[in-house]
């Protein structure tokens, strides 16, 4: 993968739009976390430093389409000022006329770009407008990049475009994870349901040497083998696909590990009563909730053989002890290697980096993308449109 990034750029006296993700969580009128809003602060910096004036594209929850003062990122706009220690101009209704107004060490944040329905539609004209009021583009917004919308992609192809400090940094790492990465590669993929991972499961038996499946998922691959499941978690219509994934990985040279040792409760709920069972003993009233020791002794001398690991959702019901016990010995393993130099670790998604943070170890990993949705399609293997945009 080839981009152009802020180093690349002559941005003096220049008009810098940036598409920044301050899609931030508000209770009461405060924005209750601002990590999104901290990790652009290079970003805006840098561009100042370079003689730029940066102007912040985002959008702010779902407003369908409409002007809607409870999406106003007028909310965000004193927490943005807090983290960068100096103060940004609002501008609800931009012009080139108003942007050219501004001094040119001025931070402009902009109205919320979903105030639009043009904007999901990657109207032509709601690029072409969203151009006339910069001369060049940064795309720093790695998360909203498998969307094909006129702030991410329409505008990159109108403008010379870069990226910013946030998405050079997570496209680095996600080409050491996948693209080239330093083999053995190992990936973690758990969660709920294999419905949802079809396509990730599908990329990652052709990509990876070892794959560990675990969480709920674990489940249907263990029952679409004949063996009981209970009354867990468990998709048996997709025990054909389940099988085929097997047979590809199989093809591809792929190990799967699956469970050697479950944890079985009889209900779903904290410190709840269990015991550790063979895979194939779970009873029919039983109900699988994390992987057991067996299993994690195994995936940590998996991971000491690796080089590198991807890693994408827990390997059990992490949110209640003691069914957090595999996941977060599994990541304090990760977190140990990866601190010593023996291995990249690189993470994604919302429950992954929760467990992470459980764990204590989410500075401890190589990189942790705060992404969602486009960690994952990276990871099935799909065109990002926004990071496409900037390669052309």
């Amino acid at each position: 993968m080839t981009w152009k990034t802020l180093d690349d750029m002559d941005l003096a006296g220049k008009r810098v739009l940036v598409r920044v993700d301050i899609n931030v969580p508000v209770e009461n009128g405060r924005v209750t976390d601002a990590t999104r809003i901290e990790r652009i602060i290079p970003t805006i910096k840098d561009i100042l430093a370079k003689g730029g004036t940066p102007i912040l594209l985002a959008h702010f929850g779902r407003p369908k389409g409409k002007s809607d003062p409870a999406f106003s990122l007028r909310i965000v706009q004193p927490t943005l000022e807090a983290a960068l220690g100096r103060s940004v101009t609002f501008v609800e209704r931009p012009t080139r006329a108003i942007i050219d107004a501004q001094p040119q060490d001025a931070v402009i944040l902009l109205e919320n770009t979903r105030f639009t329905p043009m904007e999901e539609a990657n109207d032509p004209q709601m690029a072409q407008f969203l151009a006339s009021l910069g001369d060049v583009f940064c795309n720093d917004a790695f998360s909203a990049a498998h969307r094909a919308h006129a702030s991410t992609e329409g505008v990159a192809h109108l403008l010379p475009s870069f990226a910013g400090r946030l998405m050079a940094e997570e496209l680095a790492a996600l080409e050491k994870a996948l693209g080239k990465p330093t083999r053995p590669v190992t990936a973690i993929v758990g969660g709920a349901k294999v419905s949802t991972k079809l396509d990730l499961l599908g990329n990652l038996v052709t990509k990876v040497d070892h794959l560990i499946i675990g969480g709920g998922m674990a489940n249907t691959f263990l029952a679409a083998q004949g063996l009981p499941v209970g009354k867990s978690l468990c998709e048996h219509d997709l025990a054909a696909t389940a099988l085929d994934i097997l047979d590809k990985a199989k093809a591809a040279g792929c190990d799967v590990i699956l469970p050697r040792d479950i944890v079985v409760a009889r209900e779903f709920k904290a410190g709840a009563d269990h015991i550790i069972l063979a895979p194939d003993a779970c009873p029919a009233d039983g109900v699988i909730l994390d992987a057991g020791p067996a299993t994690v002794n195994h995936i940590a001398s998996v991971l000491r053989e690796s080089k590198t690991l991807v890693w994408n959702g827990p390997l059990g019901a992490f949110e209640i002890a003691p069914f957090d016990m595999a996941t977060t010995a599994a990541a304090r393993e990760a977190a140990t290697l990866t601190k010593a130099g023996h291995l990249i670790s690189v993470a994604g998604g919302g429950d992954t980096v929760a467990a992470l943070n459980a764990a204590g170890v989410a500075d401890d990993f190589t990189y942790v993308s705060t992404a969602g949705g486009a960690f994952l399609e990276w990871m099935e293997g799909k065109e990002l449109p926004g990071v496409t945009a900037l390669m052309g």
